[in-house]
């Protein structure tokens, strides 16, 4: 890891609306300026949107009640919450972005594997994200799709330049902006608004099935699993000593509280209304109560939307310059931060223009997808923090692929391969719009459609790294790990990783 000076960053980060200095190098201690309280409310925000209500739309499409879907929805999110909270405690223990950690698990080099994974995960939540927006103010507005993506795609790579610290009072002033909005669309739809204008009810009513409600409590968990490999990002410039155990309620808390609601939400809007947009539903809602009140509430979610678009951006670039700096030592400079977002910003764009089709078909197919690539990596990386090394790690091996961790960690591949690998047998993917299946194991086939896949990759990946990991020299390890300082680690920034 070699870069800039220490004070030349410090600066950086510290001055107004100046482009962060930090990106996938260490933040030292005395750079840590964030606060524990204002996890919660960045995380709750992080839900607290209309992609998240679209999520609620998806039982009722498989027909599932509102109240079954609701049911499935939260506790697929609570579910789901659990991992990614656990996720948070690694950002203020060790400084760093989610995947520089994995390279304990996979090596300097492997974890590029895991890297393609989440890399993914941030682009193809954009896709959708974006596809959503286009579609909905196309439908409300009558708006052209194109510029409407150019815009929200460049006000998200803007945020992301700037980076933790506006992207953070961004959130805090999106959740000011949608609270009041989504607490009245949630109170008039419990009265009935916007159900004079809706179509007539579908001639089979809405009820439960065993292949339904997994499938909406595997999509709902595998949301918030998906925001596993991003907390870490936004949780580093905590104090090295924040408790755990309040960081983590907060995360889960924030994240899963919201994520329930608006699952819940959905899904109400869905049965009452037979809504399939989000924002056309927002907007039926809200013209019921008052002329013109749909468009402005449309106008509000869009952009209050808009900061989780710069969170899928910036952690997409810090993956992405993990994976560079796998192959081929990089500077992390502000420039090269710059340089890969609009790497990012333009696959984003040339990906949303080519990749058209109908919203929650898109959603859903790629959320079952993400949490089946997601799953066994979250399972290493959580056995291996809590369960064999125990959160000691010797940060500075984490940038040389000739320190303790190596460039190649057979382990972690091999879990993370033998789980996938396992899951295939389990897996159900299925197309909502079309009313077809798309791929089905025979084990799934077995089951009725019922997707236990991210179960097996959760315990097959979990077991197989805990198993692999009884060969390592902990003690070893340890004695490393104890005779490094902060010294140690910034003199390695500045020597480009390697041993003083």
């Amino acid at each position: 890891m070699s870069g800039s000076s220490h004070s030349a960053r410090t600066a950086e980060t510290g001055a107004g609306l100046a482009i962060e200095g930090h990106s996938i190098d260490y933040i030292p201690e005395s750079e840590r300026h964030a606060r524990l309280s204002s996890q919660g409310p960045f995380w709750f925000l992080g839900n607290f949107h209309f992609f998240t209500i679209s999520i609620g739309f998806v039982g009722p499409s498989l027909g599932l009640s509102a109240l079954w879907t609701t049911l499935a929805g939260a506790l697929g999110i609570m579910f789901g919450t659990l991992f990614m909270a656990f996720h948070g405690s690694q950002g203020p223990e060790m400084g760093l972005p989610q995947m520089i950690q994995s390279r304990a698990q996979f090596g300097y080099r492997g974890v590029v594997l895991a890297l393609l994974a989440t890399l993914f995960v941030f682009v193809g939540f954009n896709v959708v994200n974006v596809s959503l927006i286009m579609d909905g103010l196309r439908n409300v507005f009558g708006l052209e799709p194109i510029p409407v993506a150019c815009a929200v795609i460049a006000v998200g790579a803007l945020l992301s330049i700037y980076g933790h610290d506006l992207m953070h009072k961004a959130f805090k002033w999106a959740l000011m902006l949608t609270l009041p909005l989504y607490t009245l669309v949630t109170v008039a739809l419990m009265f009935g608004a916007g159900q004079a204008d809706a179509p007539a009810a579908p001639t089979s009513p809405l009820g439960f099935s065993w292949v339904a409600f997994a499938t909406q409590f595997a999509i709902a968990a595998s949301y918030n699993i998906s925001y596993a490999p991003y907390v870490s990002d936004y949780s580093r410039y905590l104090p090295k000593h924040t408790s755990r155990a309040k960081l983590i309620a907060a995360v889960f808390l924030g994240a899963s509280l919201s994520g329930a609601w608006m699952i819940g939400l959905g899904a109400w809007l869905a049965q009452l209304l037979q809504a399939s947009d989000a924002l056309v539903a927002l907007d039926r809602v809200g013209s019921s109560l008052l002329p013109g009140l749909g468009h402005v509430l449309v106008l509000v979610s869009v952009a209050g939307f808009l900061p989780v678009i710069a969170l899928n951006t910036y952690s997409a670039m810090l993956t992405l310059l993990t994976g560079v700096d796998s192959v081929r030592r990089i500077n992390p400079t502000p420039r090269a931060r710059v340089l890969s977002i609009l790497v990012i910003t333009l696959v984003l764009l040339g990906c949303v223009l080519s990749i058209r089709g109908n919203g929650i078909s898109i959603l859903n197919t790629f959320l079952v997808l993400m949490l089946y690539f997601l799953v066994p990596w979250t399972a290493v990386n959580l056995v291996d923090y809590f369960g064999v090394r125990k959160g000691r790690y010797a940060i500075p091996h984490f940038f040389t692929p000739k320190g303790i961790y190596g460039a190649w960690q057979l382990r972690g591949i091999v879990a993370y391969v033998v789980g996938f690998v396992c899951m295939v047998p389990f897996f159900y993917i299925f197309d909502a719009a079309a009313g077809k299946e798309v791929f089905v194991g025979p084990v799934a086939r077995m089951l009725d459609g019922v997707d236990i896949a991210w179960l097996v990759g959760l315990l097959v990946s979990g077991l197989t790294y805990y198993v692999l990991s009884r060969s390592l020299d902990l003690e070893a390890e340890r004695r490393v790990v104890d005779a490094i300082s902060e010294r140690d680690i910034l003199a390695m920034a500045r020597q480009g990783g390697e041993q003083p």
